[in-house]
């Protein structure tokens, strides 16, 4: 029961009066799952007779159908005025409200039974009293003592029997009428009550429609055991006894009705024990099974039920079938509060959304565990009749099931629906990823995808449904179901449209197969299977098609030839193409099998069996006459290599394996039969089968070794012959033998492997020494990429060969003797061997002519670059001086260009006397044979022709720039005299002439004739190139020209410059007007003037005197 139920109104309005509650621990209390079911228990059953509320610290409340002991605060008592069910118009007439103080009734009964009542029934304390007074406030009390032992026994649950009123100790009298009366109305009284109590009934709950658990059947067989030993003890008691002695010696007619009640109170309490007996069993596997988690429950149903079977025929009185009924009704209803809560009731739908794969798995365990109670159930029910048909007393289970499951059953219908809405989510969810293919393929997955995002939304509306889908009795769920299935139809039929195109769009069963595949899911639902039917036997009319193209296939390819690699037999190939087809049609089967399944068409799916077996046979026929050819063949072909030698000589020559290519394809084809096990293999290819792997090792390095002596033998040299001979001739006798044996010899393995060591020790020895000679071989062609002369930067050469150049040959020379020095060890000769030196002149032959190209190579170049038709550019350079003596070159073209060339033949020459001779027999070095090569002297003597002429040019421009000679020849001080006597340079002719000075502007002819001639020479060329190889510089032969120039110039500046100075010392010293000062000046001004016209600055002492 829950907050807002008009039966618990009245109840919590006393409740928090009374007791002081808050309305928040009043809704606390109702929220415990354990407060409901005890409400609900109360108000729902008519056997429930008293409810006790009481406070609980620290601001809590409890409540009991018992009297709780130990409390000393306020109790609220609830109690039942007759045994109906509780409803809402008999609320008020059935339900007493009312609070007593915790321990007061306790309190009151033991002060009324020890004090008061003893006090009143003794005559010595009641002598003062008027008459009737005692016996009047004893009878009272007596009345108050009954009641309150009346409310005692209520709180505890049992019926106490009120004795009549008057009857104190022993004084009871037969004559006292009242007394009389008193014990009829007392025994009519018991009879009610008695007879009330036995009426109850376990079942009443169950009756009633509410849904009792069984905990409820065995507290009732508990408390009615428990309640009946209480009614017996107040039977025997002292007092039932005085009165059944009075009722009886008066001859009441009451006594058969005490009687009666002796009788039915121990009938009662007879069967009371023989259930609570035997129901014990059935409550301890029931508590287990409440201790047990969920998951295990399934696995005890069997057992639960078992019991039952043996309380049915253990128990006296309880093999009933309305009390059987009525048990297993409530195990179902326990069954079904531990599915629920474990489903956690309305949280159940929200996992719609969050996790529901994990919520399906757990509906699921909770429907298979509901039904293994139902199979335990069926299973206990037939054991029963089986026992009844050997002759057993008791009864079976002929009751309708439905009785039982009337709970269950609803519960299950409830869940399946919940099972189906999940199964349809997982379903649906499926549609997230799919991507459908093809031209359409785009258009069809976003419809694909919208729907997918309206089922998300429907279920997202579905999970927040506010009800609790495991209540079989709400059925507001019921109608969002009803509502989803509908919006679930409605996106069946778009997903129907969308397959329709896309299965109308395959054109072969494999792209069909993979969308039903892609959309299996959805097929399982049946609107859409019933839409999709005949796309989906169009998909078995194309399986029959290609396996019809299989079949054409194999009839038109079965004659011609297959080849998968060269590394596989042509039989193996065409054992693959057929097993290729097989799987072909295989495939084809397992397309069709996606929708076998589905049963749409019986009839079709024995005819595409049918269709596929037949191209199995077929295959299957075709395959066994391979093997069978396949075997013959190679039978004959392993009888031909098993009697062929092991080695022979070929068209060339060469030694080779026999039939080594039949051998390989044969080896080849047994490691396929070996794979293939159902190829037959007959005496000759049994045999190499046999010993395929020796024959294999053994062909493996007879072909090494053939391979090794070929090489041997092939590359030898003809100075390497000697040193080999002996070697040679023991290995041409290991060869005959192996040449003797033939494949089908024994010991075939033995005998090669014997023989192979010495051929691949001549092998390793040849091919080191031959890797050495290449070694040698690789340094003297090395030499080819040597440059001994070297430009310098771009243009000019350098000095000649440099250690940088020498030091590379003669590394290489110290590695060729070394080199030399190996190959006699790996030989193993002696050095005085005549054979050994034979092979020492052939190595000294190839290092000399190497040595020969290198020089030959560098004196092409020096010719090359010194003549004028095949020179790159200037090679070489000298420069042009002006010295004391005259004009020289720098180095002289005669002799120093000469000697820079001698010396760079000479470096030439000397590359190769770095070498050490290999030969023995020639003692003189590489250098004084090779300098008598008369390939290298024609070229050295070529250079120094091109040098001649060279010179002869050079010399000319030399003496062309002599023409300049009298600058720097002359005597400028008896030049500069002879100008300032005569004004200007006598000729060579003239031996006197007149003196006379020179003017201002003779000063200015001399010097406007030398700055002429500077500008004359400026303009020399700098750089010549002669005969396009040798550059003369000219640039220090105008400079020193230049110089000399300056100085000519200088001296009639200067001498200027000393006039404009004398000329202004006079101005200063203010001389005589008289004194004739200018007859050895120019004038001032004109003077100044030329001399800045000739670039000539005034000294600052000068300037400062003309300013002042």
């Amino acid at each position: 029961m829950m907050e807002g139920d008009e039966l618990l109104e009245p109840l919590r309005s006393f409740t928090e009066r009374s007791l002081g509650l808050s309305e928040p621990a009043w809704r606390q209390f109702l929220m415990e799952e354990e407060n409901q079911l005890l409400l609900g228990s109360f108000f729902s059953t008519a056997d429930c007779c008293d409810l006790f509320l009481h406070r609980e610290p620290p601001d809590g409340l409890s409540a009991g159908l018992h009297f709780p002991t130990q409390v000393r605060t306020k109790v609220v008592c609830v109690s039942r005025k007759s045994r109906q069910v509780i409803t809402k118009e008999n609320l008020q007439k059935l339900l007493l409200i009312q609070e007593v103080q915790g321990e007061d009734v306790m309190s009151f009964l033991t002060s009324v039974s020890e004090v008061t009542c003893p006090l009143l029934s003794n005559p010595e304390s009641s002598v003062s009293w008027a008459g009737g007074v005692a016996d009047e406030a004893l009878s009272f009390m007596e009345r108050q003592k009954n009641e309150a032992l009346v409310m005692s026994a209520q709180t505890k649950g049992q019926s106490f029997l009120p004795p009549p009123d008057g009857l104190h100790g022993d004084k009871g009298k037969l004559s006292d009428v009242k007394l009389l009366h008193a014990c009829d109305w007392t025994v009519i009284e018991w009879a009610e009550l008695v007879s009330d109590f036995l009426q109850r009934d376990s079942s009443a709950a169950a009756m009633d429609g509410s849904k009792p658990l069984p905990s409820e059947e065995f507290n009732f067989w508990q408390n009615r055991l428990k309640n009946l030993l209480f009614i017996q003890q107040q039977l025997t008691s002292r007092r039932a006894l005085q009165v059944a002695s009075i009722v009886e010696k008066t001859q009441s007619v009451y006594w058969s009705t005490l009687r009666d009640i002796y009788r039915d109170v121990q009938e009662g309490l007879q069967e009371a024990e023989d259930v609570t007996v035997n129901l014990s069993p059935v409550q301890q596997q029931l508590e287990e099974l409440q201790q047990q988690e969920y998951q295990q429950l399934g696995s005890r149903m069997a057992a639960v039920m078992e019991e039952v079977r043996l309380l049915w025929i253990r128990s006296e009185f309880y093999c009933k079938p309305c009390r059987v009924v009525v048990l297993l009704q409530e195990v179902c209803n326990l069954l079904i509060h531990r599915s629920r809560t474990f489903l956690r009731g309305q949280e159940v739908m929200r996992g719609l959304v969050t996790e529901p794969g994990a919520v399906l798995d757990d509906v699921t365990l909770v429907i298979w565990t509901l039904q293994k109670l139902k199979e335990a159930f069926s299973q206990t029910r037939t054991q029963l009749e089986a026992q009844q048909q050997d002759g057993d007393t008791h009864s079976c289970w002929d009751f309708p099931s439905h009785l039982v499951f009337i709970h269950l059953d609803k519960f299950l219908q409830r869940l399946q629906s919940i099972q189906e809405v999940f199964r349809v989510g997982l379903q649906m969810s499926q549609l997230s990823p799919a991507v459908l293919s093809g031209v359409s393929g785009g258009m069809w997955t976003d419809v694909v995808q919208q729907v997918y995002q309206d089922f998300v939304c429907h279920v997202t509306v579905l999970s927040d449904c506010p009800c609790d889908p495991t209540d079989p009795d709400d059925q507001t769920f019921q109608l969002h179901h009803d509502q989803f299935q509908a919006q679930v139809s409605d996106l069946d039929r778009r997903l129907v449209s969308v397959l329709s195109r896309a299965l109308e769009a395959c054109s072969v069963s494999s792209s069909a197969a993979k969308l039903v595949k892609m959309f299996r899911f959805v097929l399982e639902r049946p609107l859409i299977l019933d839409q999709l039917r005949p796309h989906l036997v169009r998909l078995g009319q194309m399986v029959l098609e290609e396996v019809d193209q299989t079949e054409l296939l194999f009839h038109s390819e079965r004659e011609k030839s297959h080849t998968l690699s060269r590394f596989t037999p042509t039989a193996a190939t065409r054992l693959c193409w057929t097993q290729q087809l097989r799987l072909r049609a295989e495939d084809t089967l397992n397309h069709y099998r996606t929708i076998q399944h589905l049963d749409l068409d019986p009839g079709e799916s024995q005819l595409v069996l049918q269709r596929v077996q037949q191209i199995v046979d077929l295959l299957q026929d075709f395959r066994d006459g391979l093997r069978s050819d396949w075997s013959s063949q190679l039978d004959s072909d392993c009888g031909f290599i098993l009697d062929q030698p092991l080695i022979q000589h070929d068209q060339q020559g060469m030694l080779g394996v026999s039939c080594s290519r039949q051998l390989e394809a044969a080896l080849r084809e047994l490691r396929c039969v070996s794979r293939e096990t159902d190829v037959e293999l007959r005496p000759h290819a049994s045999r190499l089968f046999a010993c395929r792997d020796d024959i294999t090792r053994s062909y493996l390095s007879l072909s090494h070794m053939v391979s090794c002596y070929n090489q041997v033998v092939s590359g030898v040299l003809q100075v390497e012959l000697p040193l080999i001979q002996d070697q040679l001739q023991d290995l041409n006798r290991t060869m005959s033998e192996l040449q003797r044996n033939t494949w089908s010899c024994a010991g075939v393995q033995q005998l090669v492997e014997q023989q192979k060591q010495a051929v691949l020790m001549l092998h390793s020895t040849v091919s080191e020494a031959r890797a050495n000679m290449d070694a040698m071989t690789h340094i003297i062609q090395g030499w080819a990429e040597l440059h001994l002369l070297r430009r310098s930067g771009d243009s000019l050469l350098e000095g000649g060969a440099t250690e940088q150049s020498y030091g590379p040959i003669r590394e290489q020379g110290q590695e060729l003797l070394r080199l030399t020095q190996v190959n006699r060890t790996v030989y193993g000769v002696e050095d005085s061997s005549e054979s050994w030196i034979r092979y020492l002149d052939h190595i000294d032959d190839r290092v000399q002519n190497g040595l020969f190209q290198l020089l030959l190579r560098t004196l092409h170049f020096l010719s090359d670059n010194m003549n004028p038709q095949s020179c790159s550019g200037v090679f070489l350079g000298i420069r042009l001086q002006l010295q004391e003596t005259g004009s020289e070159f720098e180095p002289s073209v005669s002799v120093g260009l000469s000697d820079l060339l001698k010396n760079v033949i000479s470096g030439i020459y000397g590359a190769a006397s770095l070498l050490p001779r290999i030969s023995v027999v020639h003692h003189s070095n590489y250098q004084v044979c090779l300098q008598q090569s008369p390939a290298l002297s024609a070229l050295e003597q070529e250079v120094m022709r091109s040098l001649q002429q060279v010179s002869e040019e050079a010399e000319l421009v030399r003496v062309g720039l002599d023409r300049y000679a009298y600058l720097w020849q002359s005597d400028r001080t008896a030049v500069m005299q002879e100008f300032l006597t005569y004004g200007r340079q006598l000729g060579s002719d003239e031996l006197e002439a007149e003196e006379a000075p020179p003017t201002l502007k003779d000063f200015q002819r001399e010097m406007e004739a030398l700055r002429r001639l500077s500008t004359q020479v400026t303009h020399l060329d700098e750089v010549l190139e002669l005969q396009g190889w040798l550059q003369v510089d000219l640039r220090p032969f105008r400079d020193s020209l230049l110089s000399i120039i300056q100085d000519w110039t200088h001296l009639y500046t200067q001498y200027l410059l000393d006039s404009v100075s004398h000329s202004l010392q006079q101005v200063t010293q203010r001389a005589d007007e008289d004194e004739d000062s200018s007859s050895s000046s120019f004038p001032l001004t004109e003077t100044i003037i030329l001399l800045e016209a000739a670039g000539v600055q005034l000294p600052e002492h000068l300037s400062a005197q003309l300013k002042c």
